[in-house]
Formats: structure tokens, C-alpha cells, sequence
């Protein structure tokens, strides 16, 4: 049973249809990556999923227990976030800020569910830290952990690796691997680097402001826009 389905899905943006007819499917464990050249919807599908951003036609379905309110999501970083002034707890904390509703206060089970998260993503001493004195690499760990609070299904990420360093994006790609592998869970992550996303991914989602592929990793690469992109000639 999926734990999100897409049905001929169309979007808008700025009066433009980004997405047209777009269909799929995301099942507990998937690794799904998300690529395609530049404005070719990517950000606009995962807006629509997230209730971010109006759909135009079509149906996004959610099942096995899985709430539109309860997707962890990471966006990409720009400034203003680099500099928010709060302590790297408190970001983390405000991941169960859904859960909370009109509560004024966290719960007890929700503060250990965000130290839980700074344990699982190795960031516990830097829990009483300013967010704006980490480094990219720890500010990232940082929103992780924040979008790890808000969901124990599915996390959506949007080109998550921008701006890191080589071995920080390796280690951030294999704490992703052992989330899907180990919590079994399930992954939809817009990627800018083909070449790691096949690398990492079990599924692949090309778009192109239509479907162009959706499938097994293994048969992306044996198609013809999968060898075109490798390539650098579809872009």
C-alpha cells in the first residue's frame, strides 16, 4: 500500500503550468530522487505534496496512517535561515510544532523527541548552540533533525546538499541512507547531481514539466533520457 499517491497532477506557478499530468507513487522505504534541468517543476511538485502551493488538477492521495501535517520537510537553505536567531534545541523542537496545535507548551514526549534527534544525528552538544554560529554542514544536521520531529514516514527534501563541502555531503548522504535502510523511511529528495542520485536512490523521478521517467534506478539508466542526462546531453 502507497503512503502517498499522485494522480494526474497539474500545478501552477506565477500563472504558468510548472507540472502537467504528473502520476506516481511513494511506498514505505522508496528512495526517490527527483531530477530534471533547471525549472522543470522540481520545487513546484514538492510544494504542491506539502499544501505549499495550489494544485490545478488532479489528486494527492495519502494513506497508511501518513497526514499532509505530518511530512518532514527540508527546504533549500538561503540566508535568512542561515541567521535565525535561536538555539539549535529550539529549532529542532519547533519540527513538533503540527503536533502541538493550540497546546501553548511542548510536551514532555516531545522535547525527548527532539533530544531523541540530536542523539540520532550526532549534534547533542551543540544543542544549547546559537544556529547562526554552525557551520553549513551542522546547520543542516540541524533542520534534518528538525524535519525528523515532524514525521516518522516520509521526508521531502529540496536539493539538501547545496552548498556543502564534498565529505560533509557524503556524510549527509549516508546519515540519509541509514534513515531509509534502518527506519525504513521513505525518501522523496530533489537532487541537482544525477550521478548521486542513481547512486543512492532505488527509484528515479525525471521530470521535465511533464513525467519523462518514474521507475527503478536500475531501468533510469538503461533508458534513453536516463543515458542522455548521465551524459549532460539532456540538460
Amino acid at each position: 500500500m502507497p503512503i502517498l499517491t499522485c494522480k494526474n497532477l497539474s500545478i501552477a506557478y506565477q500563472n504558468k503550468i510548472a507540472l502537467k499530468q504528473i502520476s506516481f507513487q511513494i511506498h514505505t522505504g522508496d528512495y526517490t530522487c527527483i531530477v530534471g534541468k533547471n525549472g522543470a517543476g522540481k520545487s513546484s511538485l514538492l510544494k504542491g505534496i506539502l499544501g505549499l502551493v495550489p494544485i490545478q488538477s488532479g489528486n494527492i492521495i495519502f494513506d497508511e496512517g501518513l497526514k499532509q501535517t505530518e511530512i518532514g520537510y527540508l527546504p533549500q537553505q538561503n540566508h535568512t535561515q542561515q541567521n535565525f536567531p535561536a538555539s539549535v534545541f529550539e529549532i529542532v523542537l519547533s519540527g513538533c510544532l503540527n503536533q502541538r496545535g493550540w497546546r501553548p507548551f511542548y510536551t514532555k514526549k516531545e522535547k525527548e523527541k527532539a533530544l531523541y534527534n540530536l542523539e540520532l544525528l550526532e549534534i547533542i552538544a551543540l544543542k544549547n548552540t546559537a544556529f547562526q554560529e554552525l557551520s553549513g554542514g551542522q546547520q543542516q544536521r540541524v533542520l534534518m533533525a528538525r524535519a525528523l520531529c515532524a514525521t516518522e514516514k516520509l521526508l521531502i527534501l529540496d536539493e539538501p546538499a547545496t552548498g556543502l563541502d564534498p565529505i560533509v555531503m557524503q556524510k549527509f548522504y549516508s546519515l540519509l541512507e541509514q534513515l531509509n535502510q534502518k527506519q525504513q523511511l521513505s525518501i522523496l529528495m530533489i537532487s541537482h547531481d544525477v550521478h548521486t542520485a542513481i547512486k543512492y536512490a532505488d527509484k528515479i523521478l525525471h521530470l521535465d514539466h511533464k513525467m519523462l521517467f518514474f521507475g527503478n534506478t536500475k531501468d533510469y539508466v538503461k533508458s534513453n533520457i536516463g543515458k542522455l542526462f548521465l551524459k549532460g546531453e539532456a540538460l
